[in-house]
């Protein structure tokens, strides 16, 4: 299935918009978003091929709040693989270009990198670097079949092909992995969970043990883990006109608005009004 977005479109967010912080005045790129093939489910997520085209003197900053997942990324000018960033994620946009990401699941940074992912955490690496990833000769593939036109459904099919034809290398996901798997998926859609405790209770784990895990496969803690989910709510109802801040804090679990609003600054740099009128 395949997806297509760009900024300034009016239609409803999904599940992956909430984390991408569009800005509405930016009309410099669009975005193709799709699934990975079902055999690979336990170890990714989706794709997004972002295509841009920016003035000469401007440029476009993406701001992302970044699911608790690895990332691999192939462009024109540059392949990385990105461990999970705690903060908020920038990447500025000039000239005319392309990327193929590739949106990891929790499982797949330590399979990739045969190492705990803690090591990763807000930093990149060449993809050349990666041991179970041929990264020159996917980085070449990927690059020849994407750079005539970018734009094209089937450049764009054949390049998902390939990197997904490197990932099948890692089948089968080990226990471990399918088990943190499940549990940033129960944080992701679990609203009404909001202590560390609660989590441990639902898988019948303790807490340093869930400590061990998070920071083994994705490189960052469970109070953490939690904290991302409720900040990806706040931003995604904070675009909308009737949202009030003291009731998305409210709902989020916040004992305050100024909790809420002192999280948030922390995690984007804005405050929750600052966020809205921006961003709205």
């Amino acid at each position: 299935m395949t997806t297509s977005a760009g900024s300034g479109r009016t239609a409803a967010r999904d599940d992956i918009e909430r984390a991408h912080l569009v800005d509405p005045a930016d009309h410099t790129w669009s975005i193709a978003r799709a699934s990975v093939s079902p055999d690979l489910g336990d170890l990714a997520r989706r794709f997004w091929i972002p295509v841009w085209d920016v003035p000469e003197g401007r440029d476009s900053v993406q701001r992302v709040l970044q699911y608790p997942v690895c990332l691999v990324v192939l462009s024109d000018s540059y392949a990385r693989f990105y461990g999970v960033v705690s903060g908020l994620s920038r990447t500025m946009l000039t000239g005319r270009g392309w990327a193929v990401g590739l949106m990891l699941q929790p499982a797949a940074g330590h399979l990739l990198t045969r190492a705990p992912v803690r090591r990763m955490t807000d930093r990149f690496v060449d993809l050349k670097t990666i041991p179970t990833m041929n990264g020159a000769a996917l980085t070449r593939e990927v690059r020849s079949l994407m750079g005539l036109e970018p734009t094209s459904p089937d450049a764009q099919a054949q390049a998902r092909g390939v990197l997904e034809d490197a990932l099948r290398a890692l089948l089968p996901v080990d226990d471990e992995g399918l088990l943190v798997n499940a549990i940033v998926e129960d944080v992701e859609t679990s609203p009404e969970l909001l202590r560390v405790d609660e989590l441990c209770a639902r898988f019948g784990i303790g807490e340093r043990t869930l400590q061990r895990l998070l920071h083994k496969r994705i490189g960052l803690g469970p109070k953490w883990l939690i904290r991302r989910r409720r900040l990806q709510e706040a931003a995604d109802r904070l675009r909308d006109s009737d949202a009030g801040l003291a009731g998305i804090a409210v709902d989020l679990g916040y004992a305050d608005q100024a909790h809420f609003t002192r999280d948030f600054r922390k995690a984007t740099g804005l405050t929750p009004g600052e966020f809205a009128a921006r961003f709205r």
